[in-house]
């Protein structure tokens, strides 16, 4: 158990934190797995530039790395212009 006023402190920081990257992720996660499954190209195209943004946010705030970030939007983006 932490004993510092500032441990206690970052115990709680990081807890709401946790709590913030989680949901942020799983929103993103959901959109990628609609896009996905999306079969209608004017859908999908709607859908890229949001989720792009999306990803390009949590790779911003170290949420998952720039690289994973990149990765995914290629193969978001070769998936729509395969439709």
């Amino acid at each position: 158990m932490a004993h510092h006023l500032s441990a206690k402190k970052r115990i709680r920081n990081s807890e709401n934190r946790r709590e913030h990257n989680k949901y942020y992720a799983r929103t993103t996660r959901n959109a990628i797995k609609e896009l996905r499954s999306s079969k209608e190209k004017e859908a999908a195209t709607e859908l890229l530039p949001k989720v792009s943004s999306m990803l390009d946010k949590l790779a911003k705030k170290n949420i998952i790395h720039s690289n994973k970030a990149d990765n995914i939007k290629s193969k978001l983006t070769r998936h729509v212009n395969s439709l």
